[in-house]
């Protein structure tokens, strides 16, 4: 049965980005990036929608009244697809970082250039630091959050990824705060697989760490907080879980 549902929900989610990256592709000339941007998280709702239609999948949000007013820069656990297709559903409007191989997918690779995601080339580091923090200042300059996941590619569920430092650059390029945020959907839709489980992914929002007026050498201070609270966060999640299960 897991695999029906899991198979319906592909269907789906495909026949998604089809018609959403359609019509973001078409009005891309003809209206505005707000426009496309908002049309993007539509396409968010809809995605979470088709896995709690099809998979019996949802998800729970703790600490949204922890977010500070926009712009920020959202420092998320990576584990699963999961973030990256659901997540503008459940923040104010922002932008990713991703990596420029993205671009060339049919449909969604368009659709990913017209709403103006931030696109490194992971192999060349001295020119991704570089746009990160340009494209850091513009965007929040410009009111517009972005998202960047500090582990770099998805770690399963229970591991923990190394961290680096292009988010925290970023928002102290910007003199924006950081938002950590940890989940466990990796538990429900690991990475790699087709299979999606039932039950309810809890989505936790740290507490936000500021970062203006702070210099070089706050980095690795800043970085080692950001994991410890995300870390800290997948062990209460891990911990009520466990406590539901228990029941």
């Amino acid at each position: 049965m897991i695999a029906i549902r899991s198979g319906l929900f592909f269907v789906l989610f495909v026949l998604g980005i089809l018609c959403y990256a359609t019509v973001i592709i078409a009005l891309w000339p003809i209206t505005s990036l707000a426009r496309r941007r908002k049309i993007a998280c539509s396409w968010a709702q809809y995605n979470r929608r088709i896995l709690a239609l099809c998979c019996g999948l949802r998800d729970r949000i703790i600490g949204q009244e922890r977010l500070p007013p926009p712009p920020f820069v959202i420092l998320c656990k990576h584990q699963s697809a999961w973030e990256t297709v659901t997540l503008h559903a459940r923040f104010p409007i922002f932008v990713l970082v991703l990596k420029k191989s993205l671009l060339y997918i049919p449909f969604f690779g368009w659709a990913l250039k017209a709403t103006g995601q931030i696109v490194i080339h992971r192999q060349r580091e001295i020119e991704a630091l570089r746009i990160l923090q340009e494209e850091s200042k513009r965007q929040c300059g410009e009111g517009t959050s972005i998202l960047i996941f500090p582990e770099g590619t998805r770690v399963a569920a229970g591991e923990v990824g190394h961290y680096h430092s292009g988010g925290i650059i970023m928002a102290m390029a910007a003199g924006v705060p950081i938002v950590p945020v940890a989940h466990n959907a990796g538990e429900f839709w690991p990475r790699r697989s087709f299979l999606k489980k039932a039950g309810e992914i809890q989505l936790r929002i740290g507490e936000p760490i500021p970062t203006q007026g702070l210099d070089k050498a706050a980095r690795k201070q800043l970085l080692q907080q950001v994991q410890s609270s995300i870390e800290g966060m997948m062990a209460e999640i891990s911990a009520s879980s466990s406590a539901t299960n228990g029941q």
